[in-house]
């Protein structure tokens, strides 16, 4: 316990201070936490050997404690192969702290499993700090030449999990997704930085569906797909202060992958700047029948830095015309703003709105919007397919409502 007393009192001392101050002038006995560190079950901090079973032991000591718990990595890099965090644990307040680095094997056929590391049916889990690196450059090239490849690995998932916080992390080089919650309640991710090259493909940065109460705060996504994507059933979801570029922008969808398909509602992207990306904020969804919807969204306060789709709503997605070709989406989009959305585009299309023949895109409202040509060689265009909404203030390129 001295170890972890000094370890707080070095990282984070107000706290120890604190309870220690009411224990000696209040007699009121500290906060019980137990901290386990991996090195201590094993794990091996210079990569040569698998530390899967040390983190395993790690967690299943915390998850079983009846106090709020602890895990720390020390500095060094730890390999891991798949690993699956399960609850339900004895205490809701269990933070994992790294100071390392967590690799996997080099061999990107090794994890035989949608993820890399997954938490699992948890409640108040926290991480802080530390470096995840998928190892994905192989798997790339082997997709970008055409080989026979597997899919690859979700570098950090969350299912059916609640009161989750992600702080000061950083995920390079992830093989698939970076990170993902999925069936989530209560999450916050604060201070994160995702990094893949621009050619590294399926790499989204943040993926979020079926999950509510979500926030993404001062947060760098750079990588080869979407910086933030969002699925089906996600509602109360906040971005702010998240710059985006290379990748592909912030996208709601793809939607309408199945005919019965929860919607999305109450999504807020604020203060954002993209640069570079080849979208902006797109909404999609395939042109095919759904009973999903997108509703109540606000895209304020962001700033397009040679984007070349800067705001697009594609309601015929129907990649290599598979099972939707001449077919409508079902998806019904309406209360949608866009508001203080300034900066470049790349492309003379600035402002695009392709929505269903069956099921008009309406509500939609534009409000002190200027979006410029990148090379100012003409003027920036807009156009509306089956849109209906509003344009107020100053609205550059001209509303095509």
């Amino acid at each position: 316990m001295r170890q972890t007393w000094s370890y707080l009192l070095r990282h984070d001392p107000l706290p120890v201070l604190l309870s220690l101050h009411l224990f000696f002038v209040f007699g009121i006995p500290a906060k019980t936490l137990t901290t386990f560190n991996v090195v201590s079950f094993g794990a091996h901090p210079f990569g040569e050997y698998d530390s899967t079973h040390a983190f395993l032991a790690a967690w299943s000591q915390a998850c079983r404690s009846p106090h709020p718990a602890s895990i720390y990595v020390p500095p060094g890099e730890f390999r891991l192969g798949h690993v699956r965090f399960r609850g339900q644990c004895r205490n809701n307040d269990i933070s994992i702290t790294i100071d390392g680095k967590l690799v996997p094997s080099n061999d990107f056929q090794s994890i035989d499993d949608e993820y890399w590391l997954l938490f699992e049916f948890v409640d108040g889990v926290s991480i802080h700090g530390g470096v995840l690196d998928g190892r994905g450059a192989r798997l790339w090239d082997c997709k970008n030449f055409g080989g026979t490849c597997p899919q690859g690995a979700t570098t950090l998932g969350f299912s059916k999990s609640k009161n989750i916080e992600i702080k000061g992390l950083t995920s390079v080089n992830s093989q698939f997704f970076h990170i993902v919650f999925n069936g989530c309640r209560k999450v916050r991710v604060k201070d994160v930085k995702v990094m893949a090259p621009e050619n590294s493909p399926n790499t989204d940065g943040i993926h979020v569906q079926f999950s509510s109460d979500v926030t993404i705060l001062h947060s760098e996504i750079r990588t080869g797909d979407d910086c933030v994507s969002i699925g089906p059933g996600t509602s109360d979801l906040r971005i702010e202060h998240v710059a985006c570029g290379p990748g592909h922008g912030i996208s709601i969808g793809s939607l309408a992958r199945e005919m019965d398909e929860p919607g999305v509602e109450r999504v807020t992207v604020k203060a954002v700047n993209m640069t570079g990306t080849q979208n902006g904020v797109r909404i999609k969804s395939w042109g095919r029948p759904s009973n999903g919807f997108v509703r109540r969204i606000v895209f304020q306060n962001i700033l397009m830095l040679g984007v070349q789709n800067p705001i697009i709503i594609d309601q015929n997605y129907c990649p290599d015309n598979i099972n939707c070709p001449r077919q409508a989406s079902g998806v019904k989009i309406k209360d949608v703003k866009y508001k203080m959305i300034k900066g470049t585009s790349a492309t003379q299309v600035a402002v695009k709105f392709d929505c269903s023949s069956k099921h008009p895109c309406n509500s939609l409202r534009v409000e002190d919007v200027n979006l410029t040509l990148h090379e100012e060689e003409a003027e920036a265009q807009a156009l509306c397919k089956n849109a209906a909404g509003t344009s107020s203030s100053w609205v550059r390129p001209q509303s095509c409502f």
